[in-house]
């Protein structure tokens, strides 16, 4: 992984990288994320070795965090690597959505991961009953939660195989935890990869690696920069990134949108997920003549390991074209992102920065992964918040939950 920076880190400042620096190894120590790349997998390992080979399909019951990241991996992987088992998620109470997904699975060959770390989400919990009611057999599913919480006594109940999440790991935090490695292991994905990139990224930073400037310099502009380009655009040049794109979007938006501490500023950086060349063909348009209030990170994927090429034959009224001809698309998404890049550098007042994947494999989603786990830490730190909590979303949950409560007490 690769990470080139096309910006000017203004007032480069040897102490405050320090201080950062020095503030994120100590946040190290109590929060569980850091150390994720460590963990012993062997149980998962295990459990997914000694499962049911008639099963098919995994299904995910589980928003959010609980859903986003391993998706993120499994479609990051799946055009190059034919999946074990296919992966659904069951994420929306939208009852179309619902009817759909249950369409294109068999109940019988399928087993069905309910994910929930308080154990009370009403989005998860919700579909599980309406699956529940149906389909009863405690073999048919497996619980991730927290230890002791209600999703953990019911589990325990009916005797069904509960895994828990490390102490002290959020749910947008939490892809490289069992959250995340249960459902991939199941489907194939080499999880032992996946933690090996994420741990040389995590082993550059905390002991002085090629990435460790690179991060600190980009949460130094970032943070500095949060009220002038107050808008963070992820462009990735690979459809494979898609729903990487989403995950960032959760990671980075509930993580950095709060209210600093002992202040009454709001402040944060919203992000957007793009996806090139397509995104080239609209939001384009409002990077390079809009308002000038976006940084852009460009995220490219050195060797797509195809052969694919554009045929080398002339169409009538095309023939301008024809210098196509031979053009591996592969080298053909490059220069369309090296072309976008160099177009608004010449602009020379929007920030820019290439991350460069070497493949796509495991090791290097697990590399991207960790990066902007690390990257949204750091500018938490500078820009004065609690990056791990949520208070805005624990509101709506609270008031839903009324909502549910006032509507049970009419019907009694």
């Amino acid at each position: 992984m690769k990470n080139k920076i096309h910006f000017n880190i203004c007032e480069r400042q040897l102490e405050q990288k320090t201080k950062l620096f020095s503030a994120i190894k100590e946040e190290r120590l109590e929060i569980g994320y850091y150390n994720l790349p460590e963990q012993n997998i062997d149980p998962i390992l295990e459990y997914a070795q000694s499962f049911d080979a008639r099963i098919e399909n995994i299904v995910v019951l589980g928003i959010g965090g609980s859903s986003l990241g391993a998706k993120a991996i499994y479609e990051f992987l799946k055009p190059v690597k034919t999946p074990k088992r296919k992966l659904y998620f069951f994420e929306s109470t939208d009852p179309l959505n619902i009817m759909d997904l249950l369409s294109k699975i068999d109940i019988e060959k399928s087993h069905f991961l309910v994910i929930s770390k308080s154990g009370t989400t009403v989005e998860t919990i919700s579909i599980f009953k309406y699956l529940y009611a149906k389909h009863r057999d405690a073999k048919n599913y497996t619980f991730i939660t927290d230890e002791a919480s209600a999703l953990d006594k019911f589990a325990r109940e009916i005797e069904a195989k509960i895994f828990y999440l490390p102490a002290e790991v959020g749910g947008r935090f939490s892809v490289l935890s069992v959250v995340g490695l249960l459902p991939l292991a199941l489907c194939g994905v080499n999880i032992a990869e996946l933690l090996k990139g994420a741990n040389l990224v995590k082993e550059s930073f905390f002991n002085d690696g090629y990435l460790k400037e690179a991060l600190l310099d980009k949460a130094i502009f970032y943070a500095k920069y949060h009220t002038t380009y107050n808008i963070n655009c992820v462009f990735a040049y690979s459809e494979t990134l898609q729903y990487f794109s989403e995950w960032y979007v959760q990671l980075w938006g509930e993580s950095l949108g709060k209210k600093q501490r002992h202040s009454a500023f709001h402040v944060g950086v919203t992000p957007i997920g793009l996806i090139g060349p397509k995104d080239q063909h609209s939001f384009l348009q409002l990077i390079m003549e809009g308002t000038r209030d976006k940084s852009v990170t460009f995220i490219k994927i050195e060797d797509f390991q195809d052969e694919l090429t554009v045929p080398d034959i002339t169409l009538p009224h095309l023939e301008s074209l024809d210098v196509l001809n031979g053009i591996a698309f592969h080298d053909l998404i490059t220069m369309q992102s090296d072309s976008v890049i160099e177009a608004l550098q010449m602009q020379g007042d929007i920030p820019l920065d290439e991350i460069i994947l070497e493949r796509v494999d495991e090791e290097s989603i697990g590399q991207l992964i960790y990066y902007y786990e690390l990257l949204t830490s750091l500018v938490g730190q500078l820009i004065n918040i609690n990056t791990y909590n949520q208070p805005g979303v624990e509101s709506g949950k609270i008031i839903l939950k009324d909502k549910l409560k006032n509507i049970k007490s009419r019907k009694g």
